[in-house]
């Protein structure tokens, strides 16, 4: 990991370090084009001949009906499943939002209520090995905010099975269907409708380069479909001083590095903290992670800053603005309190990211690559619509017809003065 003195970089410089590798879709989009064009035309065949094309897997039946399926996971498994689903479950829910009712002025009363998305289609990536904490993430406010129709996509095994541990969390939050197949074509599938996949009104989940081409590309067509976010490759920011475990700093960068080469570990120590101590770590249980290989890409694109204090470790993080912010300091808490710009923050010693990514609760679908500056991660909002109500009564109408009238005459808007003005006349008339 490269090192960098905070007090001697220019502007220039932190906006370079702020910057994320560009993500190249040029390539990705004239590849992905093509797979979405079959799958709106060919339905339920176009996803056949791609999941035997990329995943060498010949399916018969490529949706699979969780209701009907029968699942046997290790007691141990899922006690841990049950266990993160409740605190998944609760802090959802807690998230509900009072509908909203304000009279904003005599007779006059505005309201906001609450609706579920009616159907959503959360993807769950396949790859090396299972997400069933995805499945978890995704499902679990979908399920909270009453969405009616909940479908899951994700890759199939080489016999054409999908994990246990996904029907499992698939039958707890009620979905109706799991399509078993993974990339563009996947998303297709969802977004269009085919003849056994329903068709979805917004897309959860995070992927590779051809899935999120894919969501890049369907939110601007004629599918009528929304994504979750932007999303790049997955990241932390480890905020540190003189008080942080060496090793506890090391096995959160690493947790990190070892998603993918892709992704991006940086640290943002304070001088009296011992640098050398937390490279000699990170070298040591990085030579024990059956993923070396790709955490040490990650962390070949990483990199170390010393700040004078933690407060200025505080303003590169806001600039940086992290996916995960892990804040191992003395003033942790306090420290919190400046947070402007993370996807989700991971606060004192004890608290490391993977307790976020399985179970505590908090959602760990987060925006990468910056958008931390302008999109929330996935919550229970994200879930639903928020629709406004206006009731005028009698008394509203004299009160506030006369300043809409001025406002719609201002603009040269007649009939929009004229639905008013009748009105009021008609008042008069009745009195």
């Amino acid at each position: 990991m490269k090192n960098y003195l905070l007090k001697n970089l220019t502007d220039t410089d932190i906006e370079k370090l702020c910057k994320r590798p560009k993500m190249d879709f040029t390539s990705v989009f004239g590849q992905v084009q093509p797979i979405l064009d079959d799958v709106e035309k060919g339905g339920d065949e176009a996803i056949r001949k791609y999941t035997s094309k990329f995943d060498g897997v010949d399916l018969d039946e490529i949706t699979l009906n969780p209701d009907e399926a029968t699942v046997e996971l290790e007691p141990k498994v899922q006690a841990a499943i049950d266990q993160a689903l409740n605190n998944i479950f609760l802090f959802h829910k807690h998230q509900n939002s009072m509908d909203l009712e304000v009279e904003t002025m005599p007779g006059v009363v505005c309201r906001r209520v609450a609706k579920p998305i009616e159907r959503v289609g959360l993807y769950i990536p396949g790859g090396t090995a299972p997400l069933p904490s995805t499945a978890m993430m995704l499902g679990v406010p979908a399920m909270v905010a009453g969405c009616k129709t909940i479908v899951i996509a994700t890759p199939p095994d080489k016999n054409g099975n999908i994990p246990e541990s996904i029907i499992y969390i698939a039958k707890r939050i009620g979905a109706e269907k799991i399509v078993k197949a993974g990339g563009a074509q996947a998303i297709a599938g969802m977004a269009f409708g085919t003849e056994s996949i329903p068709k979805v009104d917004k897309l959860f989940g995070p992927g590779n380069q051809y899935v999120t081409a894919a969501k890049m590309i369907l939110q601007n067509s004629e599918a009528m479909v929304s994504i979750d976010m932007p999303a790049g490759p997955s990241e932390v920011l480890v905020i540190a001083d003189k008080t942080a475990d060496p090793a506890f700093i090391a096995s959160d960068l690493l947790s990190q590095a070892e998603h993918g080469s892709d992704s991006q570990s940086v640290l943002v120590i304070t001088e009296d903290a011992d640098i050398r101590a937390i490279e000699q770590e990170v070298e040591l249980q990085l030579n024990e992670l059956p993923r070396k290989e790709f955490a040490e890409k990650a962390l070949s694109k990483s990199f170390i800053i010393t700040a004078d204090t933690t407060q200025d470790a505080m303003r590169f993080s806001n600039l940086y603005a992290p996916e995960h912010l892990i804040i191992n300091t003395a003033d942790a808490e306090k420290l919190a309190e400046n947070v402007t710009n993370a996807g989700s923050v991971f606060i004192g010693p004890w608290t490391p990211e993977s307790m976020g990514d399985y179970a505590s609760g908090t959602n760990h679908t987060l925006p990468t690559y910056g958008y931390a500056k302008m999109y929330s991660g996935v919550s229970l909002h994200s879930f639903q619509k928020f629709i406004t109500m206006q009731k005028i009564s009698e008394e509203g109408l004299r009160n506030l017809g006369p300043t809409v009238e001025t406002l719609a005459e201002i603009e040269g808007l007649q009939a929009h003065k004229n639905a008013v003005t009748l009105r009021l006349k008609k008042l008069k008339t009745n009195h």
